[in-house]
């Protein structure tokens, strides 16, 4: 009987697999979301492009057909007309007065937000409402309920201890607006800078207390540079927001008594003048300056993640 050996079997052959390059897989990771950006550039971007053609042109609305390219004679109509100018200077003034007082209260109020106490859930809830009041709704009730001269309630206050009546709107109308605007925005300083107040380090601040520091001495030298980076992203963010504000001038002053800044004044240009070209300018400023102000604000928010990445 002869043995037989049995023959080796074939190694399966390897199978090799071919990975699509780089580049393919980032597009097929992103393709999912190029419906909403091809949404997101016609919506915002190609508006902006539109009114960037027209603020070339001399273009009233009521004479359609004698338009005529101009170049930037708009643009040096908006830098050198007084009204115009004074309307920038307004939108400076009340941006600038609006975000420092938000800030000073905001930063006031996160302060004694931060500390326990009983209720302070409730506190907090109600200290945020004004910042979930709608623009429009928030300036009628200052108009009507504060300021009224014959029925508001500062007024009516004031009666109560003897004291004078004035017309807040008519006396004061630039400040008139700024209360309001302050009203609405502190509470969104108050939470960006009680963000800040709870990422402090608790051993540091206990470690300052046991070598005999001071409540003030803790909040110069602990607190306050730490919550540097937050009042600057509080301050940018709110001038964001501030400069185009239309709302609380178009409801409560209507622009007049000086009080018109630079979005109530292209609304003025296109809807009541009809100067399409001028309002396009002007409007194109605007933009312009929020996203020099916005290049700010997102280089302060990426030194903020990096911190935090860093203190991680």
């Amino acid at each position: 009987m002869t043995a037989t050996t049995a023959a080796p079997t074939a190694a399966p052959e390897a199978r090799t697999f071919h990975h699509p390059p780089a580049r393919l897989r980032a597009w097929a990771t992103r393709a999912p979301l190029l419906p909403a950006l091809i949404f997101m550039i016609a919506v915002t971007q190609l508006p902006f492009v539109a009114t960037l053609v027209i603020s070339f042109f001399d273009w009233n609305a009521l004479y359609p057909k004698a338009r005529r390219f101009t170049g930037f004679a708009n643009y040096q109509q908006v830098l050198t007309d007084a009204d115009l100018r004074h309307s920038v200077w307004t939108t400076v003034l009340l941006t600038a007065a609006v975000v420092l007082a938000s800030l000073i209260l905001g930063l006031g109020l996160a302060l004694l937000l931060d500390r326990r106490f009983r209720g302070r859930g409730v506190v907090r809830t109600l200290l945020i409402a004004p910042f979930l009041v709608v623009p429009v709704a928030a300036a009628l009730l200052w108009k009507h309920v504060l300021y009224n001269p014959e029925y508001g309630l500062l007024n009516g206050l004031l009666h109560y201890v003897g004291g004078p009546q004035p017309d807040w709107i008519s006396s004061t109308p630039l400040l008139a607006v700024e209360a309001s605007l302050v009203w609405q925005w502190t509470p969104f300083m108050m939470l960006i800078l009680l963000a800040g107040l709870q990422s402090r380090d608790g051993q540091q601040m206990e470690a300052a207390r046991v070598d005999g520091a001071s409540d003030w001495q803790i909040f110069r030298h602990l607190t306050l540079p730490h919550l540097r980076r937050y009042l600057e992203l509080g301050a940018l963010l709110g001038s964001i927001y501030i400069v185009q504000n239309f709302d609380a001038v178009f409801t409560i002053t209507s622009g007049g008594l000086g009080t018109a800044n630079l979005p109530y004044t292209v609304y003025q240009s296109f809807y009541q003048a009809h100067e399409n070209g001028l309002a396009s300018a002007a409007g194109v400023l605007v933009v312009i300056g929020s996203i020099i102000i916005a290049t700010f604000a997102l280089r302060v928010v990426s030194s903020l993640f990096r911190e935090e990445v860093g203190r991680a």
